[in-house]
């Protein structure tokens, strides 16, 4: 299996070097040459059937062998379907029981964990960037803590993030620096993608990315969304049907790939908040990137999703996205409010902001689309990562002791201003 840039002006790679480059030269990303069958999976555990639908992606490389002991290693807490008491079906998908209650650290810790057995002839340091809306950081950098011989740059939008993703994301120190960035999500993500195309760094330190633009970051989503999807259609002989909150697309493009390849999966919702480009662009037909708007479900504010190239490179135009089953919502921050208040009545249940986006999108279909599709409402962080947020609504939201013990560590970052020179600087070079 061989991988290709998006934009076409890179030599194919194989697994293992899509995943230390993270980015293709030519600064496209990297998508599969062919498409593997998996239709033929069999119903399992997270990391059984992760390793089918991963391994099928590295077959031939040196990496492929160790996939399924990747997986146990990565995949060793849980992520449920909950089924809701709703009159029509309605699951959720919690993926929020790793270590920093985000579902970030599924891909976090698959990459770290493929990183550290990929062998290197390369000895300049391996330097891991990732750009941070709010969870990213935090799971990149518990997953690659203290992991010999990498380096991690955490860059993330200043006084855009909840008090307690800050945390996660500056209280590891050792080999994780923290940089807080005087600008945007989208600033951030263009430091990354300019550090990359910058022949300096290049020579001095051998740069890779753990954001979703990393091939390593993507597929691991997949697989909770494989699993899932199996689950559902033994359950109830019909395939599963999606609401995903979305911002850099990343984890919507992952449920994509896992359709893609031949997994039960039927609609995909992509519910955002009110940074609506991809919404408009399905109502519209035309893609207009745009400054973030910061919101109460801030991991989501992207104006400019990174993996709108991958899913172009799917689906080239907006007829064929919403014609290959996709549709996309925008949800303020009012609604965002009203739905953790209505559902914590409800259900007893919850939602951090982000998961709320999906379960508004949920609430304002028709009776007749929620009982024609076996809906699962994707819970993608833990609701006392944002206290600030929730409580007001619902009350106290207890803390759980995965995030109790981040939050008693020290805290250590530093500003700069969101230009490369000051990158440069920050990081020594």
């Amino acid at each position: 299996m061989n991988f290709r840039s998006t934009r076409g002006q890179s030599p194919d790679v194989g697994f293992s070097a899509a995943l230390l480059q993270g980015l293709a030269p030519d600064g496209g990303l990297y998508v599969p040459g062919s498409w593997p069958d998996l239709s033929a999976v069999t119903p399992g555990a997270l990391p059984v059937v992760g390793a089918s639908l991963i391994g099928a992606f590295a077959a031939g490389d040196a990496l492929g062998p160790q996939i399924p002991a990747i997986t146990r290693d990565a995949f060793d807490f849980p992520a449920p379907v909950r089924v809701l008491p709703a009159a029509e079906p309605l699951r959720v998908l919690e993926l929020f029981h790793g270590p920093t209650a985000a579902f970030k650290d599924f891909g976090a810790r698959f990459l770290a964990a493929s990183m550290a057995r990929i062998p290197r002839t390369d000895k300049r340091p391996l330097r891991i960037l990732v750009a941070t809306s709010g969870d990213t950081g935090g799971a990149v950098a518990a997953a690659f803590h203290r992991r010999p011989g990498i380096e991690v740059v955490v860059l993330f939008p200043k006084g855009l993030v909840s008090p307690a993703q800050q945390q996660q994301l500056t209280c590891w120190g050792e080999n994780i620096t923290s940089l807080a960035v005087r600008g945007s999500f989208d600033d951030c993500q263009r430091l990354v993608k300019e550090a990359f195309l910058d022949p300096l760094l290049r020579t001095r330190v051998e740069l890779s990315s753990a954001n979703s633009i990393n091939l390593g970051r993507l597929l691991p989503q997949a697989a909770y969304y494989a699993a899932s999807s199996l689950a559902i259609r033994a359950e109830t002989g019909q395939k599963a049907s999606y609401i995903i909150p979305s911002g850099n697309l990343g984890n919507s493009v992952a449920c994509v790939w896992a359709r893609q390849v031949g997994f039960p999966i039927d609609r995909i919702v992509l519910a955002h908040n009110a940074n609506r480009a991809v919404p408009d662009f399905l109502a519209t037909g035309s893609f207009t990137p745009r400054p973030s708007i910061p919101t109460l479900a801030n991991a989501m504010d992207v104006g400019h999703p990174s993996n709108m190239e991958r899913l172009l490179s799917l689906l080239p135009d907006s007829a064929a996205v919403l014609g290959a089953g996709l549709s996309a919502t925008s949800i303020d921050d009012a609604s965002i409010r009203d739905r953790i208040r209505a559902d914590h009545a409800r259900f007893g249940v919850t939602w951090c902001p982000h998961t709320a986006t999906a379960a508004e999108t949920w609430a304002r279909m028709s009776v007749a689309e929620r009982s024609a599709h076996q809906w699962t409402l994707v819970a993608t962080a833990h609701p006392a990562k944002f206290r600030e947020t929730v409580e007001p609504l619902v009350g106290k939201v207890e803390i759980p002791e995965n995030l109790r013990r981040l939050y008693e560590l020290p805290s250590s970052f530093r500003e700069i201003d969101p230009t490369l020179a000051a990158l440069r600087s920050a990081t020594g070079d």
